[in-house]
């Protein structure tokens, strides 16, 4: 079955995650009721509109990977099919989206149910758009592809964020050299297949439609717009057929609430004209959460950005977490199988993706999902000195509240990098973590309750101490043993019988360890020598 909004709506209902509010409710209220449920919420009578709304479709990781037909961790392996073998989008004559369309002074987007998300936000936001635009000189052919925010002004003019230097940016600093506007498509009500790719940082002249092919293994059917000269999504809810107008960076925008979790400041930006609106019949307007809608994609799309880029720098990565809390965006750990020098290597190759701000490479016995475990790393296995590398002057995501701010200047970030992994000249042995003995063989279920009196016996006969000292001299001389070894191997002997016979061995001065700390004899060739002798 192909994969659709609506069908979308329908695994989400199936599975207990998306919820129908019956009741009006006002349109002030919907984000905050979206915050404080535990599934999606549909609302089908949202006071002053004829539109229903739907919210929180992908703001949790189960949501998520309902609506990419796997588990959450699979979805990266979904994300790296699209980059290594996009399917280019199929173009038909129509689709449900011009089912209604408008143009001219039918256009009034004050009709659509926008909501206001934060209390500081500028006003209501448009934030599902994924924007489709063109290159104007026509040096890169294929349609762009990407997810802004469009702050409704007036009847056919809205606002939009393109202070980050992106594809779209380029484009519109293209059109408006020339004094010419940048036609984009507004496409509202889609697939988080097309949201997921859309927001991937493509090379400028990559198809990230091509890229949701390849995570769909189908191509995505586009149709022509009417009044501009550009395609939109066949099967969207709703389509904005528009213009960037070559006003320059010279408008106040937001603020808004962003994936950082924080309020972004004013920004000057360009405007946008409707020229038309189409949409399907009884259409659902989607407006995307703010945070998590927005975090909780970007995972997979920098999971696999970081794990090709580690990938082609020759450095076998197990494991790959790009935190929440850094926003799906900033924070990168990884766990490696090292060569001498991979963690340095690896730092630098994820350091290179996108935004990536902060990286912390593991050995693969550490759980990167684990933050204790990672910690645990980073305190047992690094030296400042020596494995935390900092880049100064990197490209940036200019919604880093950390940053300098220099206004008409697009500021550069500080990057981070720390290998955690084990020092090629520090012994392993210290890096041996703590093993019970007999873990994987009692259970303290057994041992809970009233006792038997068969199981107060003792263990082992308590025979005579020489001959057991005899028989753990003559192991010990084939090769070093642990004493949880000794006591398995001579467990009839029974522990107390085992410790005496080696106070015997090492009372006749014969008994001692390896440099690992097993017992060996004294004078074999696995005795450890103390420091400062040979």
């Amino acid at each position: 079955m192909t994969a659709s909004f609506r069908q979308l709506l329908n695994d989400l209902k199936t599975a207990g995650e998306l919820v129908e509010i019956e009741k009006p409710v006002d349109i002030r209220y919907i984000a905050a009721l979206v915050d404080q449920s535990e599934t999606a919420l549909l609302f089908k009578n949202v006071e002053g509109y004829d539109i229903p709304v739907v919210s929180g479709l992908t703001n949790s990781r189960d949501r998520l990977a309902i609506a990419m037909g796997c588990d959450f961790s699979a979805i990266e392996g979904k994300v790296r099919a699209g980059l290594d073998g996009p399917i280019e989008p199929n173009f038909v004559d129509s689709g449900p989206v011009r089912d209604v369309v408008m143009e001219g002074d039918e256009v009034d987007l004050f009709k659509l149910p926008v909501p206001l998300f934060s209390v500081l936000d500028g006003g209501p936001m448009i934030t599902a758009g994924i924007t489709l635009s063109r290159d104007p000189d026509g040096e890169h052919e294929n349609i762009n592809a990407g997810v802004y925010r469009y702050l409704v002004r007036e009847k056919r003019l809205t606002g939009i964020d393109i202070v980050t230097p992106n594809n779209l940016h380029r484009y519109a600093k293209k059109a408006f050299a020339k004094g010419e506007p940048l036609p984009i498509s507004i496409n509202i009500g889609t697939h988080p297949y097309e949201l997921i790719a859309s927001t991937y940082k493509a090379a400028i002249g990559t198809s990230e439609m091509g890229i949701a092919g390849g995570m769909r293994g189908e191509a995505l059917d586009l149709t022509a717009c009417k009044t501009i000269d550009l395609p939109c999504i066949a099967d969207a809810e709703f389509v904005l057929e528009a213009e960037i107008l070559p006003v320059g960076w010279t408008q106040p925008e937001g603020r808004f609430g962003e994936f950082t979790r924080l309020m972004g400041g004013l920004h000057w930006n360009p405007q946008v004209r409707i020229k038309a609106i189409a949409h399907r019949k009884k259409p659902i307007y989607y407006a995307l959460h703010m945070p998590w809608e927005n975090i909780w994609p970007s995972s997979p799309i920098y999971e696999a950005a970081v794990r090709r880029a580690v990938k082609e720098a020759g450095v076998q990565a197990t494991a790959v977490n790009i935190t929440p809390g850094g926003c799906c965006h900033w924070h990168a750990i990884i766990a490696i199988k090292p060569h001498p020098g991979d963690g340095k290597n690896a730092l630098m190759a994820a350091l290179s993706v996108a935004d990536m701000k902060h990286a912390v490479v593991v050995d693969e016995d550490i759980d990167v999902f684990d933050g204790t475990d990672v910690e645990w790393a980073i305190a047992t296995r690094v030296q400042a000195s020596r494995d935390v590398m900092i880049v100064t002057g990197a490209r940036s995501k200019p919604l880093d509240p950390s940053l300098s701010y220099v206004p008409g200047k697009v500021p550069v970030t500080d990057k981070m990098g720390i290998d955690a992994t084990i020092s090629d000249d520090v012994p392993r042995e210290r890096f041996h973590r703590i093993a019970y003995a007999y873990a994987d063989q009692v259970a303290l279920d057994d041992y809970l309750g009233p006792a038997k009196t068969d199981q107060n016996e003792p263990t082992g006969d308590g025979g005579e101490p020489s001959k057991l000292a005899d028989a753990i001299r003559t192991e010990i001389t084939e090769a070093p043993k642990h004493f949880a070894e000794l006591t398995e191997q001579f467990e009839s002997d029974g522990f107390q019988s085992v410790a005496r016979a080696l106070g015997l061995l090492h009372a006749g001065g014969g008994l001692w360890q390896d440099s690992e700390g097993r017992y060996c004899l004294r004078d074999s060739t696995f005795a450890a020598v103390p420091p400062g002798q040979k």
